[in-house]
């Protein structure tokens, strides 16, 4: 077994780990006005998720992050009122170079394609040309989900797919450099060669749990190839970008030098790859593929909180609200993934390909938001960072900071945390949610030493140092994604600690001490 802390772009298999940074919500909407009258006071107010035992908020600049991370550029919108409020381009496409990022520039979006795969399927929906709840291998021509010895007779739904329930394997792909040969949608579909992952398959019966697939994404658009006789980047031009004006965005593949004003790729160092082009080939292009700027992503998170206030035709109110309503067992909806109530009721997805970063988020009842774009690996700690200072200038407790608390090294109560938990699987699917396939360990055991707690899992080589949130409360200050983690120990009414459930977000689940 595999453990890992993994980002949603990476190939996912049974025991890998994700540890996500929790984030507790509340009423979102205050004044921007309250800030300088550009916005860009969040500029200069980054900040970690969680604070040491007696240490104030750091308050760090979007610069100073860039430069420590090996960052060399971002691009950011802001959202307000259901409308781009502001947009603005950092540091720059290529390092080494005077060519600045600004709010045009295009880089790779990651799994946010999925996102944009969705409003497609939803325009289509709209026009009546596909069901939501019909078994997809009445449209499929070109392909067809292979049976299984515990599913002889798939029946496999867009709805599945759109909220990763289907069933499929093939979390995420990697990546393709300029000089390697990419595979068909058939080759990718089938995992042969120069495909670099599994065949796409059922795993699961389709319906019975959430299990991240990058691979169910890549089924959907088989589908839509086949039913409309035509190439995916053609499908998204139709059906979604035209429509929305995104005229620079695309998933054309690979990406033509030709479009300029291009974020180039970069490691962990912030030096150039993928030479001599500057950026990679994502042909799993309804699962990673999409290229934008932060001013035409923000436009498409801007239409789907409109659509949802009724505020625009471009998807029925009827459709964004189920796009909008996770479909259990998962966390996610049809598309995008989903927390919080009330005014703090938030929809959002990241986006990790191998040498990008990105997040966008969305408010339902206020309008409020954001869209963040790196190019680089390292963006993924940076856009937590950018998000928490966004959040807070939107102010009211969205995004709160966690303040750890410090546990008395000599206080016996603790030793009692100390053991091996297996998971109890009675716990419902509907309840589990998102940790039956982020967190799908059987067992763990925690440790206990001067007052500080660590988690290891079985066949995960690295010891999990955790933080006390309260003496019963635990979290791991190390996750680079949201929402983050938390253990909460179970002491029962004879004073012996029992059990502990894991959270994250919505979801539950619970392991009993052996």
């Amino acid at each position: 077994m595999s453990i890992k802390f993994v980002s949603r772009r990476t190939p996912r298999f049974f025991g890998r780990l994700t540890v996500l940074a929790f984030v507790a919500f509340s009423v979102p909407l205050a004044s921007v006005a309250q800030t300088t009258a550009d916005g860009s006071s969040w500029e200069n107010n980054l900040r970690p998720a969680i604070v040491e035992p007696g240490q104030p908020v750091p308050h760090w600049s979007l610069r100073d992050r860039m430069a420590y991370y090996h960052i060399p550029g971002v691009a950011v919108a802001v959202l307000r009122h259901g409308k781009v409020w502001q947009v603005k381009g950092y540091g720059l496409r290529e390092a080494g170079t005077n060519d600045k990022v600004d709010g045009d520039t295009l880089f790779s979006a990651g799994s946010i394609s999925k996102v944009a795969t969705a409003v497609m399927i939803l325009r289509m929906v709209q026009a009546g040309k596909l069901d939501l709840d019909r078994n997809i291998d009445t449209y499929l021509t070109s392909w067809h989900v292979p049976p299984t010895k515990d599913t002889p007779h798939p029946d496999v739904t867009l709805r599945m797919l759109m909220s990763h329930t289907s069933g499929f394997n093939v979390g995420g792909f990697p990546d393709f450099m300029p000089q390697e040969q990419v595979p068909t949608l058939l080759q990718t579909l089938d995992g042969l060669p120069p495909a670099k992952h599994h065949a796409v398959r059922l795993i699961y019966p389709p319906g019975s749990r959430y299990a991240y697939s990058g691979g169910g994404i890549e089924v959907e658009q088989q589908l839509l190839e086949d039913v409309t006789h035509t190439d995916f980047a053609t499908i998204a031009r139709t059906w979604l970008l035209d429509p929305l004006h995104m005229r620079r965005s695309t998933f054309e593949s690979p990406l033509s030098a030709s479009r300029g004003n291009i974020a180039k790729a970069h490691d962990e160092q912030g030096k150039l790859i993928a030479l001599p082009r500057g950026w990679q080939s994502f042909p799993e292009q309804a699962a990673s593929g999409l290229w934008t700027s932060a001013n035409e992503l923000g436009g498409m998170v801007a239409m789907l909180i409109e659509s949802y206030q009724g505020h625009n035709g471009f998807l029925s109110r009827d459709l964004v609200t189920q796009m909008m309503s996770a479909v259990s067992p998962s966390p996610q909806g049809l598309g995008p993934e989903l927390m919080g109530s009330g005014n703090a009721r938030v929809f959002f997805h990241s986006g990790s390909n191998d040498n990008y970063r990105a997040w966008m988020e969305g408010y339902l009842e206020t309008g409020d938001g954001f869209v963040i774009l790196t190019n680089s690996p390292n963006g993924a700690r940076l856009r937590l960072e950018i998000r928490h200072a966004l959040s807070d200038m939107i102010g009211q407790g969205v995004d709160p900071v966690l303040r750890a608390v410090a546990l008395d090294p000599a206080n016996p109560t603790y030793a009692d945390y100390q053991g091996t938990y297996r998971l109890d699987d009675s716990v419902p699917m509907d309840v589990r949610g998102r940790l039956a396939d982020d967190f799908d360990a059987n067992a763990f055991q925690i440790t206990m030493s001067h007052g500080k707690a660590s988690m290891r899992v079985p066949g995960d080589d690295n010891v999990h140092q955790l933080e006390a949130l309260s003496p019963t409360r635990f979290v791991d200050p190390d996750s680079d994604s949201m929402p983050l983690m938390q253990l909460e120990f179970h002491r029962d009414a004879h004073g012996k600690v029992r059990a502990v459930s894991v959270e994250s977000g919505d979801s539950r689940a619970y392991y009993r001490r052996q």
